[in-house]
């Protein structure tokens, strides 16, 4: 049957529509409140996304299934995406197997936890996206009651037959020793309900069912009991003390909440029973056809509550989805507690959005290299990318030891051994202009002569001054045009380019900008290490290195240990021998103390 035919024939029912490609592939499922309406809108649009675009080309055939409700269209076209994963549906990015807390279909059951589920009438509670808060709660029941962790059968007959004998634990007390009839099913059963309500968050019944058992057992004098029980109600609130408890107005609501970007969105939920929240999870959706936001929600609060074995009524969301279902309502919070649950959600899918980039970054840095460059090319509007970057600094104090400093960047990341240092050579004084001028033409004209690839990206410590300086050398290398220069004033962090005197302001928490900083900080850093070790080893020159037979090794060694030239010059013949030899330390002794005679026979020969 030709498409057209199909698509005259589709009824205007809620269900799901598969599209199938010529090879018989399934392509893409989808749901619709009006199959009709909704299938036939893919034929008659001009779609601007180009996947959508691209899927419409591939169709060949439409297969569709009707069902009473959307709500059951929903739940329907979540299952059928699982099972064939067809190639432009959203992406459920969800690999890990989360834990559960079973209870064990079995005589005095067993709870643990566990990530394979096995039909066979057990109960299974979670999942637990984080398993600190499950082994938290299986602590509290061990806590609490005195369950069974063995793995034998006790069945009624096992028990009477005398299979089994008591175990360490019974003797420790973590265990009445069903085993051999020293506790009986039904008074088991009572603990095990107390758990469950316990895992469902519901801690109020379990408390009030401890005191009124309590209270019982004072009544009858038997205060050991009721001490015991005491001190299990205190542990439970305790617990439930830590449970972060929103409003006791607040009974059982479902919170959701959403963030995405062009690639990517972010559903988080939360699980509210009596006011406190006890579970949240966020999962990501990888987009396919330029999904919005609505039908990305609707995706996560199926999935959510069906993995999670929801039965809330209410459910509050950010706005109201497009689909219907009589069984929820759906409540847009303004102000109030709700409002702070909705406002918790999307703060916690906002953090796992984070976390996730900064997972995929650690896995792919070279990905993440290549986002913050295509960043920084839009930002600065430059012709390429930037993977080679180079960026100046000068260093000078009181117009001593003028230097300036050379580093370079490659694929956003510092190339050390390429850095360089520059000795300012035609500048006398203070002229940073001047200096700046002479190191670019000086590092460029070397690039050029030796053949050597250009940076994409130029970056001048300095502002308006300091880039018209390096621009004349640039003009001189004719390079003006083949390399994007800028420069950064550090007072307002302004970017300016060469003939615009308005500067560029990048928002304060952009990559592009903490790149550009990273690189003047580096080349700043850089540039001082250099300028203080050429003081110092100006220091050394005129203070020690003059003294004939003395060289720069000898001096430093005598630093090192002295501190200071100052130091040297006071001390004794027997300090300098413990450093340097007895020769040179004659040498410096006799430089700084011309008038003192030194007996030959302490001086022992030695080579220089």
């Amino acid at each position: 049957m030709s498409l057209n035919a199909i698509l005259k024939t589709l009824p205007n029912n809620p269900g799901i529509y598969q599209y199938y490609n010529i090879d018989g592939e399934i392509l893409y499922v989808g749901k619709a409140k009006n199959l009709k309406k909704r299938v036939s809108s893919y034929f008659t649009k001009n779609h601007e996304n180009t996947k959508t675009a691209i899927l419409v080309k591939q169709i060949a055939d439409i297969k569709t299934i009707v069902v009473e409700t959307e709500i059951e269209a929903l739940l329907l076209e979540n299952n059928l995406i699982k099972k064939y994963q067809p190639k432009y549906n959203v992406l459920l990015k969800d690999d890990k197997t989360y834990p559960w807390i079973c209870i064990k279909n079995e005589s005095f059951p067993r709870i643990f936890s566990t990530r394979n589920l096995v039909k066979d009438g057990s109960e299974y509670f979670g999942p637990y996206a984080s398993g600190k808060m499950m082994n938290t709660i299986l602590d509290l029941i061990k806590e609490l009651y005195p369950l069974r962790n063995c793995y034998l059968s006790l069945t009624p007959e096992n028990i009477k037959s005398n299979k089994f004998k008591v175990c360490l634990e019974y003797h420790l007390g973590n265990c009445k020793a069903p085993c051999v009839g020293f506790q009986q099913e039904d008074e088991y059963q009572k603990y095990i309900t107390d758990i469950k309500s316990i895992i469902k968050g519901n801690i109020h019944s379990v408390t009030r069912h401890l005191k009124t058992l309590m209270q019982e057992y004072a009544a009858n004098l038997e205060f050991e009991k009721a001490q015991l029980l005491k001190e299990k109600i205190k542990t439970l609130e305790n617990y439930q003390s830590k449970s972060v408890v929103v409003s006791p107005t607040i009974n059982d609501v479902d919170v959701f909440s959403i963030v995405s970007d062009e690639k990517e969105a972010y559903v988080n939920y939360l699980k509210v029973i009596n006011g406190a929240i006890i579970q949240g999870h966020t999962i990501e959706l990888k987009k396919k056809l330029d999904e919005t936001d609505d039908e990305l929600l609707q995706i996560g609060i199926i999935e959510l509550r069906l993995r999670f074995d929801s039965q809330s009524k209410e459910v509050l969301v950010p706005f109201i989805p497009s689909f219907e279902d009589s069984s929820l309502k759906f409540t847009v919070p303004q102000i109030g507690d709700k409002k702070h649950l909705l406002d918790l959600s999307e703060r916690n899918a906002k953090y796992y959005r984070l976390e996730r980039k900064k997972q995929k970054e650690n896995v792919n840095p070279t990905k993440h290299s290549d986002r913050i460059l295509e960043q920084l090319q839009k930002d600065l509007r430059m012709p390429e990318k930037p993977v080679y970057i180079e960026c100046f600094d000068n260093s000078n104090i009181q117009g001593t030891n003028p230097v300036a400093a050379c580093v370079v960047f490659k694929d956003a990341k510092p190339s050390k051994r390429d850095y360089r240092h520059f000795n300012i050579k035609t500048v006398v004084g203070p002229d940073d202009f001047a200096s700046m001028e002479e190191v670019i033409y000086r590092r460029y004209k070397r690039l050029l002569e030796e053949n050597q690839p250009l940076p994409q990206l130029i970056i001048i410590d300095g502002g308006k001054g300091q880039l018209s300086s390096a621009l004349k050398s640039i003009d001189e290398l004719n390079l003006r045009g083949k390399i994007t220069i800028i420069g950064i004033a550090k007072k307002l962090e302004e970017i300016y380019f060469p003939n615009d005197p308005i500067p560029l302001y990048l928002n304060k928490k952009s990559e592009s900008l903490k790149l550009i900083q990273y690189l003047r900080n580096e080349a700043h850093r850089f540039g001082i290490t250099h300028h203080r070790d050429k003081r110092s080893k100006e220091l050394i020159k005129s203070e020690l290195s003059e003294i004939e037979g003395i060289g720069l090794k000898t001096s430093q060694e005598l630093l090192w240990k002295f501190k200071s030239v100052a130091r040297i010059k006071t001390a004794s013949l027997e300090e300098l021998e413990k450093v340097i030899s007895k020769k040179r330390a004659k040498i410096v002794f006799e430089h700084f103390n011309p008038q003192s005679t030194v007996d030959s026979s302490q001086i022992v020969n030695h080579k220089s």
